[in-house]
């Protein structure tokens, strides 16, 4: 079947990619089908931007607690900010009952800004510089320290009157991880905290690489061990951290299924090829995923019976579905791969605002077409507005509902977790896209308001 794609007559062949439909939320539905929201918001910022709709983060929060509630354990969320510099998403953990989990001075100062205390701080990191640990200690903050000269530097500090809340980062066995401490610094923190009246030791923390929940509960359950004998020592130690690392469910299983099982190199644009990605079909997510910890092996028991807290720090999970980021077609060129035409747009934005490309990956779930109009399925990938060949936003051909035109907006979708701005760059002075905030109004009407 042929299509006019500017002037050029299309033929959908059959190496195009098969469609990897994102699993979309009502209030993502209401805004794509809004007549005037996105033209509007479009028309009045000039350029690509982001939406956060910060509801969905305290949905996601309540998830997450209603896992703990469900388990009978004593648990606590921190949001791992470094997901999404959104003010919006640290007010939605300041209304919901959720920590901040942050990294630097700049993070801890956002999100005291959004109404977060300091007490419901959680700070992470390697060698936290000393005015990290200054002003974390002097907000009572939890501070996960990651080695022993860090820990000399907090003791000498003497900056507040309640003592340093400090959890010791555990290096899983195994890991070729550069954080965390091994079994022998932290028998060596141990004794160097014997007697020291400005650190309190509250427990121990982890985090583990990929998705697997039977790995974490293991290891949480490994640590109690730790707590029990820290508390032979005199220290409290009630709370153990289990990172973050919670799945989201982008695409449905049957999608994911047919791409990870037929994928080829000739589907993405000059043949580009990945060796990974990331998994995104995720069969039990978020929430569900803590669930599966607390039930394993009978940690949940565990850590009741030892009076233990349990600390997790989402990113992504926190933000799943709970943002868009939205692009302006600029241009659109037809290309050919082995004789089959296909479409290349160029967009106002970068692939800075879709990171898993800058790891040397793919982000997959389908970008959706902005108006929504009657066409036939084409084949197109999507380029950025920069001189760089590498800057692709999508090198596999996605089958697009119809030709793109000039001036009709691309959204990817749930690109709050990690997408959005963890590479943003002002490149070729290209303005960083803004992020606008989605609030509910009556009639199902939403107003926006840029994030502060």
């Amino acid at each position: 079947m042929g299509l006019d794609v500017g002037g050029v007559g299309v033929t959908r062949g059959s190496r195009s990619a098969a469609p990897i439909p994102a699993h979309l939320d009502d209030w993502e539905r209401r805004a794509l089908d809004d007549p005037n929201l996105l033209g509007d918001i479009g028309f009045a910022l000039g350029g690509p931007f982001h939406v956060m709709y910060p509801a969905r983060v305290g949905r996601n929060i309540g998830g997450f607690r209603a896992a703990f509630e469900q388990a009978r354990v004593d648990g606590v969320v921190y949001y791992g900010k470094k997901a999404n510099k959104s003010a919006a998403a640290a007010r939605a953990c300041a209304e919901h009952g959720a920590g901040v989990d942050v990294s630097s001075v700049g993070e801890l100062t956002a999100a005291l800004t959004q109404g977060v205390r300091g007490a419901e701080l959680m700070v992470t990191g390697p060698a936290k510089s000393d005015d990290l640990l200054w002003l974390a200690t002097r907000h009572g903050a939890l501070l996960a320290v990651d080695d022993l000269g860090e820990l000399e530097r907090l003791a000498t500090l003497g900056t507040s009157a309640a003592p340093a809340r400090v959890m010791l980062r555990v290096l899983p066995a195994a890991s070729a991880s550069r954080f965390g401490m091994t079994d022998a610094e932290i028998n060596s923190a141990l004794t160097a905290l014997e007697g020291c009246g400005s650190i309190r030791l509250e427990g121990f923390s982890f985090h583990l690489s990929g998705y697997d929940a039977v790995a974490r509960a293991t290891l949480a359950g490994a640590l109690i061990a730790r707590c029990l004998h820290a508390r032979t020592l005199g220290h409290p130690a009630t709370t153990l951290s289990i990172g973050g690392g919670f799945g989201v469910d982008y695409v449905p299983a049957t999608a994911w299924a047919e791409f990870t099982e037929q994928v080829d190199r000739q589907w993405f644009h000059s043949g580009k090829s990945f060796e990974s990605y990331y998994p995104y079909h995720f069969p039990a997510p978020g929430p569900a995923m803590l669930a599966a910890i607390l039930e394993h092996d009978g940690l949940a028991q565990r850590l009741r019976d030892n009076t233990i807290r349990l600390a997790i720090e989402p990113g992504r999970a926190l933000l799943a579905h709970a943002g868009f980021t939205v692009f302006r077609v600029q241009g659109s060129k037809i290309r050919h791969a082995d004789d089959v035409p296909y479409c290349l747009l160029t967009v106002d934005g970068t692939s800075l605002s879709l990171s898993e490309q800058w790891f040397d990956s793919e982000y997959l779930p389908d970008p959706l077409l902005w108006p929504a109009r009657p066409g036939t399925p084409t084949p197109t990938c999507v380029g950025a507005a920069t001189c760089l060949d590498s800057d692709m936003l999508s090198w596999r051909r996605i089958p697009l509902p119809r030709a793109a035109a000039v001036g009709d907006l691309l959204i990817y979708p749930n690109t709050a977790g990690y997408q959005m701005d963890s590479n943003e760059s002002a490149f070729h002075d290209l303005p960083i896209p803004p992020k606008v905030v989605l609030h509910d109004a009556a009639g199902d009407r939403f107003r926006w308001t840029l994030d502060s």
